[in-house]
């Protein structure tokens, strides 16, 4: 019985009950922990350096300064797709900073899906699954899941959708 009952806390702790509940390493080795963001949206994105969509970077920067005292922006690059982010997380900063200026914050590099995904995307696929989204929830890079202010999946929205669509912007207002 004690087994099963550590069992279940550990289970609890490692995958989280809340968004709240996690810490990443950051992609310049600073933790980010996800209870320091409490009362902000925030909006999470698989990024890839290589992809037709990268350049979507340039957008979620521009989000995340419009939107600053409101919303958390941040990118987890991952190579599940296409293997389009094959650099490592040094490489990756360069690539973001040198190329489109971004200064929101950026986890470690990371898997999103399958048996190695991250514990944090594997909270949130199955938060999308309970609010209707079809699987595979994570189709291809720059997939952006925003999340409400009292920590609540709001949406999960598709690489084709920009940054600053409206889609994603009525959310914010």
């Amino acid at each position: 019985m004690k087994t099963l009952l550590l069992a279940m806390i550990l289970s609890v702790s490692l995958n989280g009950n809340s968004i709240y509940d996690f810490k990443v390493n950051g992609l310049e080795g600073k933790e980010i922990d996800f209870s320091a963001f409490k009362g902000k949206n925030l909006l999470i994105v698989n990024t890839a350096s290589k992809c037709g969509y990268t350049y979507q970077y340039e957008d979620l920067e521009k989000l995340s300064q419009r939107y600053k005292d409101k919303l958390v922006v941040i990118g987890f690059p991952a190579n599940n797709f296409g293997e389009q982010e094959p650099g490592s997380n040094e490489e990756i900063v360069d690539f973001c900073k040198r190329n489109y200026g971004v200064t929101f914050l950026m986890a470690e590099k990371v898997s999103v899906m399958g048996n190695d995904a991250h514990p944090i995307f594997k909270y949130l696929t199955e938060e999308a699954k309970k609010i209707g989204t079809q699987d595979p929830v994570i189709k291809w890079n720059f997939t952006k899941f925003l999340i409400d202010k009292n920590g609540k999946l709001v949406k999960v929205f598709p690489s084709k959708v920009k940054p600053l669509d409206e889609e994603i912007t009525i959310h914010l207002n």
